[in-house]
Order: structure tokens, then C-alpha cells, then sequence
């Protein structure tokens, strides 16, 4: 079977394949085993911050982590055992987690005991 690949004019570097569809434009491997993303680590000082909040979400406490010097997949990893631990939804957005309720103090316990330098922001 022919492979067909095709290029955008003045843009150097594979775009599109038949073989494994689209690709990433600066590692130029397919979508699916891209590897920019993964190896990214989020400058800082290496001190994972935990707070809660509840303003512009409806009266509803979220406790948020910052600063967790993580890749991308691993910080996935992690954020998926938090919740799990706390027992509790949350999510993963723009390298920040965010965990459902009140729950400041178990974070930073159990972050402490994964081995991540962990402290309380804000009030």
C-alpha cells in the first residue's frame, strides 16, 4: 500500500500520514506517541502548594495543588491516587490539580509521604 504524506507549503516536516494519521509538529511522531508533552517538566521551586478555594465555583470548596514537579503523565498518575485517597472527583488542568471538598491537611500528609516538598497557601 502506498503511503501517502502530505505537507503544508513553507512548513517543514511531516503533517499528515496514512499510516499513523495526524503528527505532532515539533517532535514529528504521531499524536499517540508524542513525546514533547511527556518529558516537560513545569519550572519552579519544586514546592508543591496546596490551598483551598471556593470563589467563581458556586460556593463550592475545591482544594487545588500548584507547583508539582511532575511530566505531564505522571502528574496524571498522581492526580488520579489523590482522588482516589481523598475519596473524591476532581481533575487535572494546566498542570494544576484540583480534588473536590476540603481536604488541605490529607494532601499535604500524603504528598509528605510520597516524598514531595509539600506546604499550605493562602488563609
Amino acid at each position: 500500500m502506498a503511503k501517502k504524506t502530505t505537507s503544508l507549503a513553507g512548513l517543514s516536516g511531516l503533517v499528515y500520514s496514512t499510516d499513523a494519521g495526524r503528527h505532532c509538529p515539533e517532535c514529528s511522531q504521531p499524536l499517540g506517541s508524542c513525546i514533547c508533552k511527556q518529558s516537560v517538566v513545569p519550572e519552579g521551586d519544586g514546592i508543591a502548594r496546596v490551598r483551598r478555594e471556593s470563589k467563581g465555583r458556586g460556593g463550592k470548596t475545591v482544594t487545588t495543588i500548584s507547583g508539582v514537579p511532575l511530566p505531564e503523565t505522571e502528574l496524571k498518575e498522581l492526580a488520579s491516587a489523590l482522588k482516589r485517597r481523598c475519596g473524591t472527583g476532581g481533575a487535572l488542568k494546566d498542570g494544576v490539580i484540583e480534588i473536590q471538598g476540603d481536604h488541605v491537611q490529607l494532601l499535604i500528609d500524603e504528598l509528605t509521604k510520597r516524598g514531595f516538598k509539600a506546604k499550605k497557601s493562602g488563609g
